[in-house]
């Protein structure tokens, strides 16, 4: 294979796993703020063979997707649609590849379409809720995140993003009430979603610190000590301006015996610039 093209990521839940898709500018500025353009998406593969299966298609669609070679993938796509025409599942894949592109009114569509041919089909709205989170229409995202949860309760995914829309739009009581729910059904579900996710698309270092608080705090009522330091320590590295009320805030009430917990809360931590 050849002329693969590589991008730059954020991660994101799509479809109950986590998805790699690019960031919003593919143009890269040097030093002397000289800007040159990305070359374009080429395909790097055969077309499908038209005596291959659905099943076929959609396999070796997957791998193309995986190798991040998206044309080629929704070209396989496509080819197994036109066998299997009104696939819900084959649409939302289409539609998790054009994110990835940053096709965002293309992948729109097509997770209106699984929606449309399978209205049960929970990662379609749940990947309708990234559409409209990428682009800061929070309110319509956590509408389609609560549909998601509506029709499968069980996704920490689900749960997670939708405590990130909610974060968005500084609801923060709801948010940490999704975020304990996404914690109860998987608690790695902040690792797998880590800095390049949810801290990416908050708006200020004041709201990153907070939401780091708001996880060390869930983490901590759960028991999980490790983890509840290690975001107490992002909450102070961003500048979290309430941190005196880890002392008193009932979460912390067992984490406060742990001699890391005094040692942490008497460092001087630097505070990361924006």
């Amino acid at each position: 294979m050849s002329c693969k093209r590589s991008f730059p990521a954020v991660l994101a839940f799509l479809s109950g796993v986590l998805i790699v898709f690019p960031l919003a500018s593919t143009a890269q500025v040097s030093h002397s703020e000289q800007v040159q353009i990305a070359p374009p998406l080429l395909r790097a593969i055969d077309p499908p063979a038209p005596d291959a299966t659905p099943e076929a298609l959609e396999d070796q669609a997957d791998n193309l997707r995986a190798s991040k070679l998206y044309l080629d993938a929704l070209d396989y796509y496509h080819a197994a649609l036109a066998k299997k025409p009104n696939d819900a599942r084959l649409y939302n894949k289409v539609g998790i590849t054009e994110l990835m592109m940053q096709r965002y009114k293309e992948a729109r569509k097509s997770f209106e379409r699984a929606i449309h041919a399978d209205r049960e089909f929970a990662d379609a709205y749940n990947n309708l809720g990234v559409v409209y989170y990428e682009g800061k229409h929070y309110s319509a995202a956590v509408k389609h995140y609560r549909e998601a949860i509506a029709k499968d309760s069980s996704s920490a995914s689900f749960f997670s993003n939708l405590g990130a829309a909610l974060f968005s739009k500084k609801e923060f009581e709801p948010a940490v009430i999704a975020y304990q729910h996404a914690l109860e059904l998987d608690p790695e579900v902040f690792e797998r979603t880590s800095r390049a996710g949810v801290q990416a698309q908050l708006p200020s270092p004041e709201d990153r610190a907070h939401y780091n608080y708001t996880v060390a705090k869930l983490y901590a009522k759960m028991g999980l000590s490790d983890r509840s330091l290690e975001y107490l320590k992002k909450a102070m590295e961003e500048g979290y301006k309430d941190l005196k009320n880890a002392y008193k805030d009932v979460e912390f009430s067992q984490l406060r015996k742990d001699p890391r917990f005094t040692e942490l809360m008497a460092s001087k931590t630097a505070v990361i610039a924006n």
